[in-house]
């Protein structure tokens, strides 16, 4: 675990007025690691605001993709939901066996099997949508709205230039 501590600037003409702030400087935190300390404050809240519905982060990220991008194989719903596809299979046994997804094969390929969310999932989603909302809302407290506009054109824009 590594400690930052302040690093003290030395001024040749340092003011005697001069704050403490003014002659102590501080590396730059990085950008890897505010976004992996939001990620993880994130998470943890939104773990925290799915519970009373019944429903796990992971459930509920599978579930998202579902209803953003229509019916998916596992595969598909894996690498968008960003697990491997084992975990996706798990995740998909538990939403069957809540009656949350339907299984259908694939018109256009015999093989593949298409996921779909039944009319409960969906109404469960819409109920955590609202909570998710509340909780994003409380994140962008204070950030005026084309700031939020621009930071999700950046993040956007990080997570591509690292695919």
């Amino acid at each position: 675990m590594a400690i930052q501590r302040k690093q003290k600037t030395v001024r040749a003409t340092a003011p005697d007025h001069a704050t403490e702030s003014e002659t102590r400087t501080s590396p730059p935190i990085r950008i890897p690691y505010l976004i992996g300390r939001t990620d993880r404050v994130v998470k943890r809240r939104l773990t925290e605001a799915l519970a009373p519905h019944g429903i796990t982060l992971p459930l509920f990220t599978a579930m998202s993709v579902l209803q953003a991008r229509g019916s998916l194989s596992n595969a598909q719903l894996a690498e968008r939901s960003f697990i491997s596809p084992q975990s996706a299979n798990e995740i998909v046994k538990m939403m069957e066996a809540k009656g949350w997804v339907v299984r259908e094969p694939d018109p256009t390929h015999g093989r593949i099997v298409k996921l779909s969310l039944t009319a409960n999932a969906e109404a469960l989603l819409a109920r955590c949508d609202e909570t998710v909302k509340r909780l994003e809302a409380e994140m962008l407290e204070g950030i005026a709205p084309e700031h939020v506009a621009l930071l999700q054109h950046l993040l956007t824009q990080c997570a591509k230039n690292l695919r």
